[in-house]
């Protein structure tokens, strides 16, 4: 019994010094292989399984437009950010346990009587001596970029390549990583930089892998496709995953069409077929065969495609199919069949996603270039709803299509009134003859559309025979109509092309035609809310929508045949046979003329076609209205034309026609040729000086520069400011009926500035009694504010500010708006945080406070660690020139809740001084230690052993584990 109770007892001992000889704290071989070997298949082990089903996550979930180069990363793609993060996270999570747990950072003791090598240097000036632990730094940095978490990722790269300077290999890796991650956010000057450093030392073989995906993204992204390819064939030949390869492969064969390289091109989409990867990527590389040998075999290129388009997997392809054939065709200049094809396309296709986009924003340029206006707009329209804002060529089309917005209700309204005046001067019998041959097409039209509708509605019940059969004792909603977004096969509304036509067309029967802006059931659309008599404006303004509902409300009364497009009744109606009707027809369309003319010469500098539509208003109308401005615009459009002498006539007949006109006015000012070449520039400097009068409330010098804006700039770009702030400072001679013309002027002229909307909250606050508050802001008044009025009554619950230093805390930054420049602040701040803070991530945040501006940096998990940021910060003289209006302080988060509400700023000052500025830092490396990590509780780790007396040896002369060893179930991720 004595026996067993003492082998008991040397098992114990054994055991505990055991675990002590392996505390991070030691370093031995002992240690320093139990917190390998621990940290390979604890925490570590569970980070690479989440990584890996995050990486499969975000490869399955990605979805590739391969009309343009494909991203090497899924990065590339925006949509594909958040796709798996919450397994990177688990992954993230799991290296800094292992980091926490495992790292060896205390140097060996070194025998002083045996001689050091220059390896045995590099080895005892190493920073962390884990041999295995590299490794989790590294699938950190890589689970933060592959998350998108970029700011993340270059901290993390860059301290590890910091933390591994002295091994060459494991820092290379680690710069590798760090040049993706400023390719991917667009820092191209820092990767440069990086690549630079790189090349000038030869690159060590263990990460040779890395940075062969690092040059070929590099040269992706710049444009250099020559050196892309030399590289992404190194990629493809490490490339272990096939999937991954063949779309690699497909990248290759975009680059070699790039560089005009047809029969690699070809070769490269032929082994991505051979590949069997997903049946989208290959049929992707099967319209890559067929369109880069167009060149030669065009006509059987394109009956290769029409039998592509007739197979019936294929069908969910077709808008791909015949965007491939209208190129080809424009290859051959075959415009007319190019747009043919896109329009079949466009009819065809049975998703409403980047393809289609892709395909109408094609055949928009083409209507454009043909001066087809009103087709351009219905296909940019459509488009831009179907493509992301990073799509090449995306702003563009989005201009392009906001003039069009402007420009094709006036065309389309010559073009109609042209028509309907032509059909009223035709002989009776010929106007009915066309009128029947326009009833027979609708008929037909809407018989075939019937059929349409039909065959559509026996698919749909197809499908949910096949599908939902066997649910039919479950429940009584049909299948095909239910639409959540966590069903893999269904489709979001607006990707149903079906639906929101039926959609459009429901609307427009019960709305007719609307244009696409904010607020349009309304006539009145500032933020005026009231009326002179006191209605409502929303209410005065809603006849519109009210005649809608009553036409709703009896729809099975018989339609008459003046509303029934089957009679001829229906046309006569919308012909202007009577005079009174011509003559309303005449206006239309001068009216049309004269505003097509303006946008033309003003939007597109579609000179030629200006000219037309204003010669034509001139021509035929010169009793128009606004015949004075026409004048005025035809004598900057042919001043523009170099045709001066015709230009000046325009003048002459302002003088002799329109004498009193604002225009004749604008024309004969003598400094009329001085504003016209410098006028932006110097009323812009005028607004500047008069703003900053306005600032240091020299009302006198705003009311003076308001006066010459008046007589000189009358319709300059910035009279709508000049405006409000002269009607502002009408307050400050007590002046409100004044101010309260300006800025009803400013609502009446300028419906569409960006300042209406203050300058309506400002009346509506004065025809409330309100009283408006004149003079500049002061942070004193911010300082002494509070909200909340605090007294006696039991039914106000008073909180305290806290003296607490533990919990959260903030370091933050308060100024006025027009104190400083609140962006070159934002860059020094997050530039400091940056490159003094490899480890901490603090959070920057600006927010509003009342009139004021607070800058808040979060992160702080205590209040010596936010003291220990403030000291350091104050010593950042680039900051301080920044700061020197504004106010800074450190609070705990609970009691900035309470500021301006129960207490004001100076209440807290106060409260600072009582109880926390004798308080001094403590530690100062507190900021470079990672934040404290919560351990779930789901594994089995082993804490660190209090450290014992044990001396610890020298470097081995084996390592326990190689630097090569790459970790299998990562390879190809």
């Amino acid at each position: 019994m004595k026996t067993l109770s003492k082998n008991i007892s040397l098992l114990s001992l054994l055991t505990v010094l055991l675990l002590t000889a392996c505390s991070t704290q030691q370093n031995t071989t002992r240690s320093r292989w139990w917190h390998a070997f621990h940290a390979r298949y604890n925490t570590y082990y569970n980070g690479t399984q989440a990584y890996i089903e995050g990486s499969l996550e975000k490869e399955n979930g990605h979805q590739d437009n391969y009309t343009e180069l494909l991203p090497l990363y899924y990065i590339g793609n925006k949509k594909s950010i958040t796709i798996g993060k919450g397994n990177f996270d688990r992954a993230i999570e799991k290296c800094q346990k292992t980091i926490k747990l495992h790292s060896i950072k205390r140097r060996p003791v070194w025998d002083k009587q045996r001689r050091k090598t220059n390896r045995d240097i590099e080895w005892l000036n190493r920073k962390e001596y884990n041999p295995f632990l590299w490794k989790a730094w590294l699938l950190m940095g890589r689970s933060q970029f592959h998350e998108g978490e970029l700011d993340d990722a270059i901290s993390t790269f860059s301290y590890m390549a910091h933390l591994y300077a002295t091994q060459p290999p494991i820092r290379q890796k680690a710069q590798a990583w760090l040049t993706k991650c400023f390719i991917e956010q667009g820092s191209r000057y820092e990767a440069e930089d990086m690549i630079r450093t790189i090349q000038r030392d030869s690159i060590y073989w263990q990460a040779q892998k890395e940075w062969d995906y690092t040059f070929a993204d590099y040269y992706i992204h710049t444009g250099d496709y020559p050196q892309a390819i030399v590289y992404l064939r190194k990629v493809i030949n490490r490339e272990m995953r096939r999937k991954q390869k063949a779309r690699e492969w497909f990248l290759l064969g975009q680059l070699y069409e790039k560089t005009a390289q047809k029969q690699e091109a070809y070769n490269a989409y032929r082994k991505v077929v051979a590949m069997n990867p997903p049946y989208e990527l290959e049929f992707n590389a099967r319209i890559g065969m067929t369109e880069v040998l167009a060149g030669t075999q065009q006509r059987q290129m394109i009956s290769r495609l029409k039998r592509m388009a007739m197979s019936e997997k294929n069908k969910d392809y077709l808008d791909q199919v015949y965007y491939a054939i209208g190129n080809i065709y424009l290859s051959l200049r075959d415009t007319t069949m190019a747009i043919q094809a896109y329009e079949n396309g466009n009819q065809k296709a049975t998703q409403a996603g980047w393809p289609k986009g892709i395909l109408l924003q094609k055949l928009g340029d083409l209507y454009w270039d043909k001066q087809s206006f009103s087709n351009a707009r219905r296909c940019y329209t459509e488009s831009i709803g179907l493509l992301d804002k990073s799509q090449e060529h995306y702003n563009s089309m989005t201009e392009r299509s906001k003039v069009l917005d402007e420009l094709v209700p006036f065309t389309d309204a010559i073009a109609l009134q042209d028509s309907l005046l032509t059909l009223a001067r035709l002989p009776e019998n010929e106007r009915n003859a066309i009128i029947d041959r326009a009833i027979e097409a609708f008929k037909k039209k809407e018989k075939e559309e019937k059929a349409k509708e039909a065959a559509e509605q026996t698919e749909q019940k197809t499908g949910r025979n096949k599908t939902g059969g066997s649910m039919t004792n479950r429940t009584t909603t049909p299948i095909g109509n239910i639409n959540t977004p966590n069903q893999s096969n269904a489709t979001w509304y607006f990707y149903n092309p079906m639906v929101v036509n039926t959609g459009k067309e429901t609307f427009r029967k019960k709305w007719g035609d609307r244009p696409n802006i904010d607020n349009w059931q309304r006539t009145n659309k500032t933020i005026v809310g009231q009326s002179d008599n006191g209605e409502s404006v929303e209410t005065a303004a809603s006849d519109s929508v009210k005649t809608a509902n009553n036409n709703d409300q009896n729809p099975k009364e018989e339609i008459s045949n003046e509303k029934n497009p089957h009679k001829r009744e229906y046309y006569l109606a919308q012909i202007p046979l009577s005079e009174t009707q011509q003559a309303e027809s005449h206006k239309q369309l001068a009216d049309a003329l004269f505003h097509a003319g303006i946008i033309f010469k003003d939007k597109l500098d579609e000179l030629r076609l200006s000219q037309q539509a204003l010669g034509r208003l001139e021509h035929d109308y010169p009793k128009f209205e606004q015949m004075d401005e026409a004048y005025y615009h035809l004598y900057l459009l042919y001043a523009r034309m170099g045709q001066e002498a015709k230009a000046d006539s325009y003048i002459e007949r302002l003088k002799a026609h329109f004498k009193d006109s604002k225009w004749t006015a604008v024309l004969t000012d003598p400094y009329f040729k001085e504003n016209a070449i410098f006028g932006e520039q110097l009323e812009d400097s005028l607004y500047g000086a008069t703003y900053d009068a306005f600032k240091a409330a020299r009302y006198e010098t705003v009311k003076a520069n308001r006066a010459i804006s008046d007589k000189r700039f009358p319709m300059g770009a910035n009279r709508d400011k000049f405006v409000f702030i002269g009607g502002l400072s009408q307050l400050n001679e007590g002046n409100v009926k004044a101010c309260l013309n300006d800025m009803n002027l400013l609502l009446e002229n300028y419906p569409e500035s960006k300042l209406s909307q203050l300058a309506g909250t400002i009346v509506n606050g004065i025809k409330a009694g309100r009283t408006p508050h004149s003079g500049p802001f002061h942070m004193t008044d911010l300082w002494q504010r509070r909200t909340a009025i605090m007294n006696n009554s039991d039914s106000v619950a008073t909180q305290q500010l806290s003296t607490e230093t533990k919990g959260e805390y903030l370091y933050i930054i308060v100024y006025s708006p027009d104190s400083l420049n609140e962006n070159q602040l934002l860059f020094e701040m997050a530039r400091y945080n940056f490159t003094n803070y490899l480890i901490r991530n603090f959070e920057l945040e600006i927010e509003n406070d009342g009139e004021a501006r607070r800058m808040k940096v979060g992160g702080f998990q205590n209040y010596q660690e936010a003291l220990l940021y403030a000291r350091q910060l104050q010593r950042q003289k680039s900051i301080g020139r920044l700061t020197t209006k504004a106010r800074s302080l450190i609070i705990s988060k609970a009691n900035l809740e309470l500021l301006g509400k129960q207490f004001s700023y100076a209440d807290y000052e106060q409260f600072y001084a009582e109880h926390f500025a004798a308080i001094k830092p403590t530690d100062a490396n507190l900021l470079n230690e990672p934040t404290e990590i919560i351990y779930d509780g789901d594994e089995n780790e082993q804490e660190t052993q209090p450290q014992t007396k044990e001396t610890p040896q020298a470097k081995p002369r084996t390592k326990p584990l190689e630097l090569d060893d790459e970790y299998y179930d990562l390879e190809g991720f």
